[in-house]
């Protein structure tokens, strides 16, 4: 059974008789070899039987000890390989089952990157086919608008418009009708109402019912002034 070690050099794992620290990177274990990598200061155990099923491949070459690949060492004798070891537990069991299972905190361009490093084949298109199918999803999803009403004095319109950000429009403004003294001058207020497009993952309404209830009051108040409802 193929067994990823921790950080520790000297920690053994896998089968009952282990490995320890300055230990060949390569062992017989019984009918098994065992290989012993360092992936970006994470240990990993494995078997040459889980490293050669992709032929050509990084790994393969690396247990076939390909004189053309020029692989170095640790003081335990484990190969060093300087890449991220975050996204090689997945490739690694990825060889083991055939199956890419991600973290949700791992992307599949991440794992892309790193299958094309190890030059695994089957891996690369798989995580293509995904990106392809993740994509084409996107595409299809319907769009839904997601509306806001801001209430603001009318100095404070400029300043509101100009710093929209994040995907917000302005698309309408009403005068709510009412008015007061600010010192000299009288300050109206008015109705912003500003928009937004969002993916719509799911069937079913994804607003918070405090902000459907806000816009369809204030939807009330733009229909008696005379402007399109929301």
């Amino acid at each position: 059974m193929d067994t990823a070690a921790g950080p520790s050099p000297g920690t053994s794992a896998g089968s009952g008789s282990g490995s320890g620290s300055g230990s060949p990177a390569c062992m017989l274990t019984g009918s098994s070899r065992w290989v012993r990598l360092n992936v970006g200061g994470t240990y990993f155990l494995t078997t040459t039987q889980t490293l050669c099923r992709e032929p050509k491949s990084f790994l393969y070459r690396l247990c076939q000890e390909d004189p053309e690949l020029h692989s170095d060492k640790d003081e335990s004798g484990a190969y060093l390989i300087d890449r991220d070891p975050v996204y090689f537990g997945p490739v690694l069991n990825y060889l083991r089952h055939g199956k890419l299972v991600l973290n949700k905190n791992l992307t599949e361009e991440g794992a892309l990157e790193e299958a094309e490093f190890y030059n695994i084949t089957s891996l690369i298109k798989l995580i293509k086919d995904r990106i392809t199918e993740r994509e084409a999803k996107s595409m299809h999803t319907p769009l839904k608008h997601v509306y806001r009403v801001l209430q603001c004095q009318e100095e404070e319109l400029t300043q509101m418009v100009s710093t929209m950000s994040d995907g917000w429009k302005f698309e309408q403004l009403v005068s709510i009708g009412s008015s007061y003294n600010y010192g000299s001058e009288d300050q109206a207020e008015f109705l912003c109402v500003v928009s937004k497009e969002l993916q719509n993952q799911s069937c079913g309404n994804t607003s918070p019912p405090s902000v459907k209830a806000k816009v369809r009051r204030c939807g009330a108040v733009l229909i008696n002034n005379g402007a399109l409802p929301i």
